[in-house]
């Protein structure tokens, strides 16, 4: 079995926003030349997110209305993780909504997605470097 690591690295200057990885993720899966097998794509930080979903920029505008209602930023008073001097309480609970990874199927070289389907990458509380782990196994 092959196994194969690739890191992204992303410094969204806004607070919150989101990448499609999809075209990086398929990059990585042709350098590491698995043609059977699972891919894992993983935030590496506490206040990111990894997830698969439509790429239609009325959707996005949707997931940031929904999640600043269910957590929203302001008055960042109202938690209590912000005591310590942080105002990013509700980017860890966005990245609690959003989801850490995803794992994707491999067949035949390529990503095994259902229609429509793409990879992001969400930020939640920008203005400073976070990666993406990239991990493939399989044959």
């Amino acid at each position: 079995m092959k196994s194969y690591r690739k890191e992204l690295w992303f410094n969204i200057p806004a607070r919150r926003g989101f990448v499609n990885i999809t075209p990086q993720v398929d990059e990585a899966l042709r350098e590491s030349e698995v043609r059977e097998g699972l891919v894992l794509v993983n935030a590496m930080h506490i206040t990111a997110s990894v997830f698969i979903n439509d790429d239609e920029a009325g959707l996005h505008q949707d997931y940031e209305k929904w999640l600043e209602k269910l957590a929203p930023h302001e008055p960042v008073s109202r938690y209590r993780h912000n005591d310590t001097g942080e105002d990013n309480a509700d980017a860890h609970m966005k990245r609690q909504i959003m989801g850490r990874e995803v794992v994707i199927a491999i067949t035949g070289g390529k990503l095994d997605f259902g229609p429509w389907e793409q990879i992001f990458y969400g930020e939640f509380d920008g203005g400073r470097r976070k990666r993406v782990l990239i991990k493939i196994i399989g044959e």
